[in-house]
């Protein structure tokens, strides 16, 4: 999308304070920690891109919050390399580098933010090769310190500390299926069916290249078949969080030109559980009580 058609749609260009402006409007506020996914193009022409809107973010939540993004790794090797030829798989065993927190670029399908976020100065990035996080604020070491190597989306995951922290999820024009948020929820949730995965990549160990296997759920193709519960063609994390909404769950407003959301994270993630059991599981039986969506520390 050309400048123009940028400049049109955000009726001139979305400043740092335009930014800093509209997300202290949403709700957003100083010590506040927030996890945040952005399409840059919703928002209109931003002079600096990138660096600006995360200026602005930190000019809201101030010194004492915390900014926070998924990350992920844009080249780590293929899920199914273990398929391959064997000469083929030897070759990738032999020469693929190990995941660096530091220097590993970010799944570039997550956007331009999380690259720009992780490259900061004082930023912190998770272990993790496959899931990793990236933190930037004065809570980023605590939620960033020794990521579970499996079941990296459960308890004692970034997304877990994000919640105990009563942090928040910023959907910065962002479409609601990317709220990441959820696979927390999916990590919780007890329903038959969980789907989950295996694979293999090379992190590095007291100075040394290892090749480990990671267990998790199936965050890429769905922990769950939403397909009793959703439309077809509709995907189920944005019928999640439209039901959230429609619940009272989070505020709407525009940033720029964005229609964007705010969340608790706590709120979000309890609904998120209670709408997969209660989906996934059926109706309980007469004068029973699902005690798989009661009393859950999130």
């Amino acid at each position: 999308m050309d400048e123009r058609e940028l400049l049109r749609r955000s009726d001139g260009p979305v400043t740092r304070d335009r930014i800093r402006d509209d997300l202290a409007g949403l709700g957003l506020a100083p010590g506040d920690t927030v996890m945040f996914h952005t399409r840059l193009s919703a928002i209109g022409y931003v002079p600096g891109g990138p660096q600006t809107v995360i200026d602005a973010l930190l000019d809201v939540v101030g010194p004492t919050g915390t900014l926070l993004v998924t990350c992920g790794w844009n080249d780590a090797p293929p899920y199914g390399f273990t398929g391959w030829p064997r000469a083929w798989q030897e070759a990738v065993r032999a020469h693929h580098p190990a995941f660096d927190p530091g220097t590993s670029e970010a799944e570039h399908a997550n956007g331009r933010l999380p690259e720009a976020l992780r490259r900061r100065p004082g930023a912190v990035r998770s272990r993790h090769p496959d899931v990793s996080l990236a933190a930037l604020g004065a809570s980023a070491a605590a939620l960033m310190e020794a990521h579970p190597w499996d079941d990296p989306h459960g308890p004692g995951s970034p997304l877990a500390r994000l919640v105990a922290l009563g942090g928040r999820v910023l959907l910065l024009g962002a479409p609601r299926e990317s709220m990441t948020l959820l696979h927390h929820a999916e990590a919780l949730a007890q329903a038959p069916g969980k789907r989950f995965v295996t694979y293999e990549q090379p992190i590095e160990v007291e100075g040394e290249r290892v090749w480990r296997t990671f267990h998790d759920i199936d965050s890429e193709n769905g922990a769950f078949d939403y397909s009793s519960a959703v439309p077809e063609g509709q995907d189920p994390f944005a019928a999640i969080v439209g039901s959230m909404l429609a619940a009272g769950i989070g505020r709407e407003g525009f940033v720029g030109a964005a229609g964007s959301h705010l969340f608790d994270a706590g709120p979000a993630v309890e609904f998120g559980v209670r709408w997969i059991e209660e989906h996934l599981n059926g109706p309980p039986e007469p004068g029973l009580v699902n005690r798989a969506s009661c009393n859950r520390d999130a």
